[in-house]
């Protein structure tokens, strides 16, 4: 185990390589990868085997870390060459999670204000960076578990989408910490995943760690959340977060939007829950937000064991929507919950590191 923080994604003993959990295995398979070769880093970003908005920041920020440690004996206009070319890389891998450009462009900064200093002083510099991050994260889980917590009661029913557990993030998570700390004091949560599909990380992720914690979850596909609505088996929803632009507006794992649409029809408070670091408040509205586009065979193929649908169809398959802002009850951070109109409560978070 690493002398420093180790969670599912940390630095690795010899501090040029970062060690992650292969989420792309679970729940069938524990297995640990080391990388250190920046295409490596890119790769697993970028196929989701370290998957979650703030995860990826945590691991993008220790990744940079890495490199910078590997490339410490170069002299010094070229090692600040070879930080902002592998900074652009390792950016490029995901356009729409604001963590993983928000974590890169913190250790920039730092970098960038220490550039008289030697590389080895920079490289040591950026790895306490990366451990801070990670130690900020751990911290914002544990408030944002506190404040969504208050927004439920014991027995209540909640619906979830995606994943935003512990594996998405550092500890608790976001849109399942509640659920998980209310279970650590004795409380008893109803609560229904989605599958959600194509990648199903709810049944994959969300329903392993709710398991494991002992909650009472019951998984569905996505296109049954609407029958537990209308069952009244639903308190409220509660999602993470990917982006969230300067008026409320929230992308997350494709299908979040439908479950915000079904929440308001049938009048029930649907939440995101997210660190500030996920809130971009130098994009506008959603419609600002880059989608990412993914392979169709994800859809076609991916989890079966023969192509289910003809070779020649062509797919649509966009890996976020946007939430509409007036679909929205409340977005939980760990400063708090705010509440409409998101341009003045959102804006009032600014902290001199914000995105």
């Amino acid at each position: 185990m690493s002398q420093y923080l180790s969670d599912h994604v940390h630095l690795g003993d010899d501090l040029t390589s970062v060690v992650i959990l292969d989420q792309t295995l679970l729940p069938n398979e524990v297995k640990y990868l080391t990388l250190r070769e920046p295409e490596e880093m890119f790769e697993a970003i970028r196929l989701l085997r370290v998957r979650g908005a703030p995860a990826i920041g945590i691991c993008a920020g220790y990744c940079l870390a890495a490199l910078a440690e590997q490339r410490k004996d170069l002299p010094p206009a070229q090692f600040a060459g070879e930080l902002h070319r592998l900074t652009q890389y390792l950016n490029s891998s995901r356009p729409t999670a604001v963590n993983l450009s928000w974590a890169l462009n913190r250790l920039g900064r730092l970098a960038h204000s220490m550039m008289d200093a030697a590389p080895a002083e920079i490289a040591a510099a950026l790895r306490e960076e990366a451990l801070a991050i990670h130690r900020e994260d751990i911290a914002m889980c544990r408030a944002i578990s506190e404040h969504g917590l208050a927004l439920i009661k014991d027995g209540d029913g909640v619906l979830t989408h995606c994943n935003a557990g512990p594996l998405a993030t550092s500890r608790y998570g976001t849109a399942l910490g509640p659920l998980l700390l209310g279970r650590e004091r004795g409380m008893n949560f109803r609560v229904f995943a989605d599958e959600t599909r194509p990648l199903l990380q709810g049944a994959r992720l969300t329903a392993y760690e709710l398991s494991k914690a002992g909650v009472d979850v019951t998984l569905i596909c996505d296109n049954m959340a609407s029958m537990v609505m209308k069952n009244g088996w639903v308190n409220a929803c509660f999602v993470g977060c990917d982006r969230v632009a300067a008026n409320g507006d929230a992308a997350n794992k494709i299908g979040t939007s439908a479950v915000a649409i079904l929440a308001k029809h049938y009048g029930i408070p649907f939440y995101v829950l997210g660190p500030t670091s996920t809130i971009d408040l130098s994009c506008p509205t959603g419609d600002d937000i880059q989608i990412e586009l993914r392979d169709p065979e994800e859809i076609k193929s991916k989890f079966y064991a023969r192509p289910m649908a003809p070779a020649e169809v062509k797919c649509y398959n966009p890996a976020f929507d946007v939430t509409d802002h007036t679909l929205i009850s409340g977005i939980v951070t760990e400063k708090g919950v705010c509440r409409p109109p998101y341009t003045q409560s959102l804006a009032a978070l600014r902290t001199p590191d914000h995105p």
